[in-house]
């Protein structure tokens, strides 16, 4: 009997799974079912290239639509799954169909926080997720001159950076009291912030948003202080939450995420997940982890494809991410919460330069701006949990790779 692998979403690690089992020979029956009408695409370049305009809808798919057709892959695209039966090992689908399987792979990703504001159903208000809310966006840019940006994380920055390359008046607010606030230091937030103030970004923080006003298409901004933006548009970038209902509608174990092993199966032996859906552990850090990063949806889809072809494969990798904001690309290696001292290597005027984070002496993670040496040679002492003099790290004359 020929063996059926499911596979529920189709992103990223979605595309990747089917290139790893064709990679290792799996010669069964592939089944793709996805929400949206696309075919497995990348996210990262929808905030910044695809936004800007310098890439079409085709570049962004992971494989093109010949790769599926050769290899007979079973695309029901603009397809929800409702309902997984463990114990027959099928699907529902929204359109009353079945999907029997042998084994599933949950590539379910993540949706964005909603804010649930005053006004917040008024036309021309963005969320940035998708192909489709790109081109919504691209379209308002294209007419309106006034944006108001919600959050001054990764997405904010980076639509507010692709909005001013196109001339528009860009204010973002933060509740926060500096720019991407969570995952970088005051350090790296002041240089940010100083690159969008010198790019006429006006950037509002420890700010809050109250209420949007306009007769049925937005056309202000209340702040929690008080304050009236005029805006033709907003776009709001204030988190994504874990598509998990599925999963644990199913009985399967969910915790910030669906829960899985370093080989990619959740408690049901039968279903492997992966991506920004689930939680994993992660031997470096000694902890489990939900991790929203193309390089963790990636890696997962090839260790889950990988175990089911009977090929074993373990995940423990250093995570990473990636930003490009302007001329600038900062790259992320490690995880830098909790750390207790931070060491800037380099100058940040020049536009190049590091910070390295430590806890207890010993390097957790390396934000790189435009230093991409820095960021390949981290992760390795990163891995290796590698404690080194401060004073080493500091000095930029001192390449990462010869402190191992």
């Amino acid at each position: 009997m020929t063996e059926t692998i499911a596979i529920v979403g189709a992103g990223h690690a979605a595309g990747q799974a089917i290139a790893t089992l064709i990679q290792k020979k799996f010669d069964g029956r592939i089944v793709l079912i996805g929400d949206e009408p696309y075919l497995p695409y990348q996210r990262p370049p929808l905030s910044k290239k695809y936004l800007a305009g310098e890439l079409a809808t085709e570049r962004l798919y992971v494989k093109p639509a010949a790769f599926y057709d050769d290899a007979q892959i079973e695309l029901r695209l603009n397809t929800h799954v409702c309902n997984i039966d463990r114990g027959a090992r099928q699907l529902t689908t929204n359109d009353d169909g079945e999907v029997a399987y042998d084994k599933l792979i949950l590539a379910l990703g993540s949706r964005v926080r909603k804010l649930q504001v005053k006004g917040s159903e008024l036309e021309g208000i963005h969320y940035l997720r998708g192909i489709a809310d790109v081109d919504a966006i691209r379209a308002a840019a294209s007419t309106g001159e006034r944006v108001v940006i919600v959050g001054a994380g990764y997405i904010g920055l980076e639509v507010a950076a692709v909005c001013r390359q196109r001339g528009l008046d860009v204010t973002v607010i933060e509740m926060a009291e500096r720019v991407m606030s969570r995952v970088v230091s005051s350090e790296v937030s002041d240089f940010y912030q100083k690159t969008h103030n010198s790019h006429g970004v006006k950037l509002m923080l420890s700010t809050g948003l109250s209420s949007f006003h306009g007769n049925g298409k937005v056309h202000s901004v209340m702040t929690s202080d008080g304050q009236t933006l005029a805006a033709d548009f907003v776009v709001i970038g204030v988190g994504i939450l874990p598509n998990v209902e599925l999963a644990e509608s199913a009985g399967l174990e969910v915790n910030d995420g669906i829960v899985v092993d370093d080989q990619c199966r959740t408690s049901d032996s039968n279903i492997y997940a992966v991506g920004d859906c689930t939680s994993h552990p992660n031997a470096i850090y000694d902890m489990q982890l939900r991790l929203e990063s193309v390089h963790n949806a990636l890696e997962q889809a090839k260790t889950a494809a990988s175990n089911i072809c009977g090929v074993e494969k373990h995940y423990s990798q250093v995570p990473w991410f990636w930003s490009d904001q302007y001329e600038l690309k900062l790259q992320i290696a490690g995880l830098s919460q909790g750390y207790d001292r931070a060491i800037l290597r380099g100058d940040p005027e020049s536009e190049s330069f590091s910070c390295l984070y430590l806890k207890d002496g010993i390097l957790i993670a390396v934000d790189a701006i435009n230093a991409p040496k820095d960021f390949l040679q981290s992760k390795v002492l990163i891995a290796e949990r590698a404690r080194i003099d401060p004073q080493l790290l500091a000095n930029a004359d001192v390449a990462l790779k010869d402190l191992s």
